[in-house]
């Protein structure tokens, strides 16, 4: 099949994107980009094959009152001029929330973007922004068909203990368990684990570590467990949210502090985490280089929560084989990746310092009863094979 295929990654004031062939390509991208600042001070950036750096003039009208809309607006015919007699033959949205009944890609219909929309409170920093970015192209590009991947969806094969939260049944028959996360880029690594593994080592735990961050506990190639929840806000420590915490806490902000569930929302969706913790900032690369005391606590905090979250995963898959770290802090940060591994050398995870600092793909040493390795995620790649593989008439979930 000829044609380009278009990915779109839509965050509250951000636009990701990359352009595929449609047909049987390479996981690169023949452009990748973003437009950051959407709503303050609108950023361009973008790079074609080799890393050859794009003009992004036409961006220059966008300001501080431009939409996601606006920026779509611009962006589609700007691609056009960009890729030349290639059509554009389909564009895949990441979408964080499926819930229970979008459990795989699937072309976007009207009943499926008002699922979409019905579970915006479920992820209320990045769904808002998925359907408006799907809204957005339904204007300006209706006949080109759009195709939403779920990062829910890869963990559908969890245990149903897994899924299961200590709670009255009946809740638990609404849709109120555990669903994961990040599932674009754990279906990115499963993919590339058998390059990476020897035969029948498939107990692995991969470390997703960025300023959204959570584990999956993985046999053979599938979710067993993860340490997302019923929402992204569960789990490990993160750059602004702060992971699991004792409900009573917000029981106690609600009744003892009086807080609104508004208020205390801001407080554990933006406000908590690296940024909470060290009162600086939640960028790890700037907390690494800071003298601050607050800064090194808040660092060693994170490790610790994960080591921790990691350890508990374990008896999901009866053992473990291999440990991978991937996304910007996991694939980046040599200082977390050790202080996290050193926690963990009772199961016998033992790092290599100089693979470690080099950021090797295998960074364990040749003692380590665990592999230890970083492997770079690209969920790009995964949404534009589902929109290949739906063109191309592959089975896909659906609702009517």
């Amino acid at each position: 099949m000829s044609g380009i295929i278009l990915t779109l990654n839509a965050g509250s004031s951000s636009i990701k994107f990359a352009v595929f062939e449609a047909g049987d390509a390479p996981s690169a991208p023949l452009i990748r980009g973003s437009i950051a600042g959407i709503g303050s001070t609108p950023v361009f950036a973008a790079r074609g094959t080799g890393g050859t750096a794009l003009d992004g003039r036409p961006f220059a009208a966008l300001d501080a009152s431009s939409s996601h809309d606006a920026a779509i607006s611009l962006l589609l015919p700007w691609l056009s001029e960009q890729t030349g007699d290639d059509p554009l033959v389909a564009i895949g949205h990441r979408v964080v929330h499926g819930g229970r009944e979008l459990t795989g890609p699937m072309r976007i219909t009207p009943p499926v973007l008002n699922e979409i929309e019905r579970l915006i409170p479920l992820a209320p920093l990045h769904q808002p922004h998925n359907v408006a970015a799907i809204r957005a192209v339904a204007r300006w590009q209706p006949d080109v068909p759009q195709i939403a991947c779920f990062d829910t969806s890869f963990h559908a094969t969890q245990d149903r203990l897994a899924q299961l939260f200590a709670l009255p049944r009946a809740l638990s028959d609404e849709g109120i368990i555990r669903y994961g996360f990040h599932g674009l880029s754990y279906d990115y690594i499963a993919s590339a684990l058998p390059s990476h593994l020897a035969p029948g080592k498939d107990r692995v735990i991969v470390a997703h570590l960025g300023n959204g961050a959570s584990m999956c506990a993985m046999r053979g190639g599938k979710s067993r467990a993860t340490s997302m929840g019923f929402t992204a806000l569960d789990g490990l420590m993160m750059g602004r949210r702060c992971g699991t915490l004792d409900p009573g806490v917000v029981l106690y902000l609600m009744q003892e502090k009086g807080m609104s569930a508004g208020e205390v929302a801001t407080l554990l969706y933006k406000q908590s985490g690296l940024l909470g913790v060290s009162q600086l900032t939640n960028d790890m690369a700037v907390l690494e280089a800071s003298a601050d005391a607050r800064a090194r606590e808040a660092i060693e905090l994170f490790c610790y929560r994960a080591a921790s979250s990691l350890a508990g995963l374990v008896p999901a898959i009866g053992g473990l084989d291999a440990i991978v770290f991937t996304a910007g802090i996991g694939e980046n940060s040599a200082l977390v990746r050790d202080l996290i591994c050193a926690r963990l050398d009772w199961l016998g995870v033992l790092l290599s310092p100089s693979e470690n600092t080099a950021g090797a793909a295998r960074i364990s040493a040749p003692a380590s009863r665990v592999d230890v390795l970083v492997i770079p995620t690209n969920e790009e790649a995964v949404v534009a094979d589902a929109c290949r593989a739906i063109l191309n008439g592959a089975n896909c979930t659906s609702i009517d």
